[in-house]
């Protein structure tokens, strides 16, 4: 069975969620995982030249979540660029050449304020739901929750590898520094933009509305009364191993407020197939004036390879 086609708006906000290979936990938290995580978050943000704004992240140890605003397909590119690198440089550090994401990420449309809102929270509640930590602000991996209570930017390093690669070129091989040496970092700063239901806000009630969330979070684990695991047993986790039972459920197709808001977005998904469908069939008999959907990505195809 193949993929469900992507539709991305002209703009839009979007909840997106990426699974490590077979839930392992190849992002286990740790300072150097943190800082490498968050030098690629900050440069693939950089590097989507103002097509994409961060608005929240949490990274857990075998997953993470983001909640951004994306113009057109520039999502897809975006992600495309995280999820190389982060694969690339938190598997040298994890010791990890496999693959390391279990499928494609998902990204779903959130489509009002109060959605966006509770995508928010959702995300406040890592570490805290599933048992690991007491408080969200004790979870040891990279979340947005120091940026949302305090200072919007914070600083990172992104490794230049492509820097280190040049040098191993052109001097003696033993010259050439380790991939993690500060010699390839490069210093770049992340920023998160306010939730547009919250801009008109000041500093300081943002972040009492975010307290509130974690306040409410905090307070549903307690009403549970279930142990909890502890940074410490987080940190000290293999990041190769497999979890026996991974909780699955279905993707949505979006988030909304209302029945009526993702009736729409169904009916709109639905037209958006037709429409594809009916250009690739088009394009497979060799009539490549067929139009896709704005913001689509027509299928390959092989010269002289159509009926």
């Amino acid at each position: 069975m193949g993929w469900p086609l992507r539709m991305f708006q002209e703009e839009g906000f979007y909840f997106v969620t990426s699974r490590c290979f077979q839930g392992r936990l190849l992002l286990r938290p740790s300072p150097q995982v943190n800082e490498v995580v968050g030098g690629v978050l900050a440069r693939a943000v950089q590097q989507s030249d103002g097509n994409v704004r961060l608005h929240a992240f949490t990274f857990a140890s075998n997953h993470f979540h983001l909640l951004v605003w994306a113009r057109g397909s520039a999502l897809a590119s975006f992600m495309q660029y995280l999820r190389a690198n982060l694969s690339r440089k938190v598997g040298k550090l994890v010791d990890w050449s496999g693959g390391f994401w279990e499928r494609r990420y998902s990204e779903e449309p959130v489509l009002d304020d109060a959605a966006l809102v509770g995508r928010l929270r959702y995300m406040l509640a890592h570490g805290v739901k599933e048992g690991l930590v007491e408080r969200s602000a004790e979870w040891p991996g990279l979340t947005c929750l120091p940026q949302l209570l305090g200072p919007a930017r914070r600083r990172f390093w992104w490794l230049n590898w492509t820097k280190r690669w040049s040098k191993r070129r052109s001097e003696d091989m033993a010259e050439a520094q380790g991939r993690f040496a500060q010699e390839w970092a490069e210093p770049v700063e992340l920023e998160l933009a306010p939730l547009p239901c919250w801009e008109g806000l000041t500093e300081e009630e943002r972040q009492r509305k975010v307290r509130g969330l974690v306040e409410q979070v905090e307070a549903e684990a307690h009403a549970r009364g279930t142990p909890v695991l502890g940074a410490r047993a987080v940190r000290a986790q293999n990041p190769h191993t497999r979890p026996e039972h991974i909780k699955r459920s279905p993707r949505p197709l979006g988030h909304a407020s209302s029945r009526l808001a993702l009736k729409e977005l169904r009916e709109q998904y639905r037209a958006f197939v037709s429409v594809f469908r009916e250009a690739a069939a088009r394009w497979s008999r060799g009539d490549f004036s067929a139009r896709f959907p704005p913001f689509s990505f027509p299928p390959r195809v092989v010269p002289g390879r159509f009926a």
